[in-house]
């Protein structure tokens, strides 16, 4: 379920709104608060807000809590003139003690004070706030706001994805990788050249992890990993077309042996940082 826009509006919502809609969410049998992940995502908020709004959930579940187990009311619920069930969770306010009164003479004559004066409130005069332009708070027409068009993306990827493709099949060839019969016996025709595992693997991790490290909308351990995994697969994809490139410009025919070690353990690196990273996003913080 998600939460009603506030005015009509898709901004993020303050956490006064959404709480009535948090009260609201069906759970499962057992569960008693929703997830932060749950929220984030039926909500469309970030983490921070997810904490504060969850916060916000578990005291009012201790609340309920102490009321039907010990009859108690918090202050803040219970009427101004209604004591507490329990007589010593009452006290009544103690003042200061009294000062003796004054011992005037006889002859002094009875001087009584002007009253003081009662205070006047100060008047305020409301004032208009004035967001800047672009800023969530500005008011805005009733016209939906149109999103940044993303195709430019895919044009600036095709030659990317053309040289990076060439470059790791080519040092595929040169480090051992290439065709291979992967049904002998069962489809004799049917080859597969197995150099282009590592720009599917490598490059696609890569995009997946930095796309859940901006996402703003995973535990903070898996946007951690994201992080690192994204940059260190990019690191690995520049390093390996930089490699290619020197070995076919000096004129090699097959990478030294080092090369060939580095190049053999990417498959099995990029298939333990995608399990892992799908665990992570899954988990429930």
């Amino acid at each position: 379920m998600t939460a009603p826009a506030i005015n009509g509006t898709r901004y993020p919502q303050p956490v006064d709104e959404l709480l009535p809609a948090a009260r609201k969410l069906e759970l499962p049998e057992g569960q008693v608060l929703p997830s932060r992940n749950r929220l984030m995502r039926e909500f469309r908020i970030g983490a921070p807000k997810a904490d504060e709004l969850l916060a916000r959930l578990r005291e009012e579940h201790l609340r309920r809590q102490l009321a039907e187990q010990f009859g108690y009311t918090p202050p803040d619920e219970r009427p101004a003139d209604e004591p507490p069930a329990d007589p010593w969770l009452y006290a009544e306010p103690i003042g200061p003690d009294p000062l003796p009164a004054p011992v005037v003479p006889e002859s002094a004559p009875l001087v009584v004070p002007d009253p003081a004066p009662a205070p006047v409130a100060p008047v305020v005069e409301p004032v208009e706030q004035v967001a800047a332009p672009g800023h969530p708070g500005t008011p805005t027409d009733d016209k939906p706001r149109r999103r940044a068009a993303v195709w430019p993306v895919v044009l600036l990827a095709l030659p990317a994805f053309v040289a990076i493709w060439s470059g790791w099949v080519g040092l595929g060839g040169l480090t051992g990788f290439g065709v291979v019969h992967p049904l002998p016996g069962i489809a004799d025709s049917v080859s597969l050249n197995t150099a282009i595992t590592l720009p599917i693997g490598v490059e696609t991790y890569g995009a997946y992890a930095l796309y859940v490290w901006l996402s703003g909308r995973v535990p903070d351990r898996a946007r951690t990993f994201a992080k690192w995994s994204a940059i260190g697969s990019l690191v690995v994809g520049a390093l390996g077309q930089v490699a290619y490139h020197l070995l076919v410009a000096a004129g090699w025919t097959s990478a030294p042996w080092w090369i060939t070690t580095l190049v053999s353990c990417l498959p099995v690196a990029v298939l333990g940082m995608g399990a892992a990273l799908a665990h992570l996003v899954r988990e429930d913080a």
